[in-house]
């Protein structure tokens, strides 16, 4: 849902007509017709002031559902992580900390593998094993 559409159907959701959004967030009515008209966006600003009068957050009128937070089933344990003792819970950052690490690196290792010098040199024996086939053959 776009950004117009959501201020539109959170406006209505309130039973606030454009003027009572308007004077909500102290933005002239022609601009708040603007946004909803999907013709002009918004400055941080301005975001900040409808997100506020709206009782929503920022990125939920930017972002689509799930683009931007985890899915449900994370939010779960992230919550249920939130819970325990500082020690439990600066033990699970680390853990999911080391995962993302290893996941990244993961990722750029298979990126590099596929540039076109790695492929090349896949392709070619390694040095210590032509000199030692060389001198095998002395």
């Amino acid at each position: 849902m776009s950004f117009s559409a959501k201020v539109i159907a959170l406006r209505k959701a309130r039973s606030l007509t454009q003027q009572g959004l308007a004077d909500l967030t102290d933005i002239h009515i022609q601009q708040i017709k603007r946004y909803e008209a999907g013709t002009s966006e918004p400055s941080a600003e301005a975001l900040r002031k409808i997100a506020t009068s709206l009782h929503v957050t920022t990125d939920s009128l930017l972002f689509e559902d799930g683009e931007r937070g985890p899915d449900d089933e994370l939010r779960l344990q992230f919550e249920a992580v939130s819970a325990m003792p500082e020690e439990e819970k600066e033990l699970a950052k680390s853990m999911l900390e080391a995962i993302i690490l290893k996941n990244r690196v993961a990722g750029a290792v298979r990126q590099l593998s596929t540039t076109p010098a790695m492929k090349a040199a896949k392709d070619k024996k390694p040095i210590s094993t032509r000199r030692h086939h060389a001198a095998a053959h002395r």
